[in-house]
């Protein structure tokens, strides 16, 4: 899959749905923390992004500290629809296992 660099109007027209509202960025890097239920969830978390990320061909690093789970997608010379791609299938994926989804 060929990423497009984006720029900055269509790296906020991406960002400004629901399901980005907690997602943070800084220059060419998004963040996301997710609580869970507990240490197992947040390893099932991880695994239900497994398949996103070979699909992407995009490698987010992903943090479990107990019941919490932080990604960090990075991009050398600017964000592309790849990475905004792959922070939607993380929070479509984290879905119910994210402590408080109603």
């Amino acid at each position: 899959m060929v990423a497009t660099r984006l720029d900055e109007s269509q790296i906020e027209q991406r960002m400004s749905g629901p399901d980005m509202a907690d997602w943070h960025r800084t220059g060419d890097v998004l963040r996301r923390s997710i609580e869970v239920y507990d240490f197992s969830t947040a390893v099932n978390v991880v695994h239900d992004i497994v398949y996103h990320v070979k699909t992407l061909d995009r490698h987010p690093e992903v943090h479990i500290r107990g019941n919490q789970v932080s990604f960090v997608i990075r991009s050398d010379g600017g964000l592309t629809d790849t990475d905004l791609e792959l922070a939607h299938r993380i929070e479509k994926a984290a879905g119910s296992h994210v402590r408080g989804y109603a």
